[in-house]
């Protein structure tokens, strides 16, 4: 078994409440500098800043994987991560026709910045990403699985647009295998007074949106896998999605 340190919430640049300064190469650099293994790229609702990002980890040595910070119809927000950069770009393709296209003011809201691996600006993306998506908390996670994805919940002890904080509860009928915390040390806590996380996988993530927020190497993975970056990838999917 092999120890792999994570942070499968990150936000670039391309999310207008992500700091400019957080460009997918940045990104990789600064988990370089905080020796994480895996590092996850999240934006809200795209991954178009996700083909910089696996070029700039790979320079690192650091595990990529390609995700997304979608916002449900509910508006709650949901970590989606996919197994290879592809099926993420077909997923991105999709929830661009669930998007509510709303003109993005970036004097108030920030700039959506795509970014390629030599920190160059190659577009943006003119319309605001973080608003709810047409996808409810109900079908999230199927729509995700068709695209060799998983998905669950994202900060779950966090006020705003958490599950429990929109919902009252984590329901026990909702088909997630995992969920997301900041604060590990509320675990026993919310184990306690919501029985549908008993049996949940836990992930505990930065939801980063400066360089500086990126989490040290704290969290990790134990895993029994080759040291490639697929095996490594497919092996943390594994773990996820294992009922407990």
């Amino acid at each position: 078994m092999k120890k792999y340190f994570y942070d499968l919430h990150i936000h670039s640049c391309l999310s207008p409440c992500g700091d400019d300064d957080s460009t997918p190469a940045s990104i990789a650099g600064m988990g370089a500098v905080t020796k994480l293994d895996v590092m996850a790229l999240t934006d809200h609702n795209t991954a178009r800043n996700c083909p910089a990002f696996f070029e700039a980890c790979r320079f690192y040595g650091i595990v990529p994987i390609a995700g997304m910070e979608l916002t449900t119809s509910e508006d709650i927000h949901t970590v989606c991560l996919f197994r290879n950069l592809e099926e993420a770009m077909s997923f991105n393709d999709y929830i661009d026709t669930c998007r509510i296209k709303i003109k993005n003011k970036t004097e108030i809201f920030g700039n959506q910045l795509i970014m390629n691996s030599n920190d160059e600006i190659t577009g943006t993306d003119e319309y605001l990403l973080p608003p709810a998506t047409s996808v409810s908390i109900e079908e999230i996670s199927s729509i995700v699985k068709k695209y060799s994805g998983i998905c669950y919940p994202a900060h779950i002890d966090r006020e705003s647009n958490g599950i429990i904080a929109v919902l009252g509860t984590f329901p026990e009928h909702l088909d997630f295998k995992a969920a997301e915390m900041r604060d590990k040390n509320k675990l026993d806590e919310y184990k306690k007074k919501y029985p549908a996380l008993d049996k949940k996988q836990f992930v505990f993530s930065s939801d980063a949106h400066h360089l500086w927020d990126i989490n040290e190497a704290v969290n990790c993975f134990e895993l029994e896998c080759e040291e490639d970056e697929q095996s490594v990838i497919d092996a943390i999917f594994n773990k996820l999605e294992q009922v407990i």
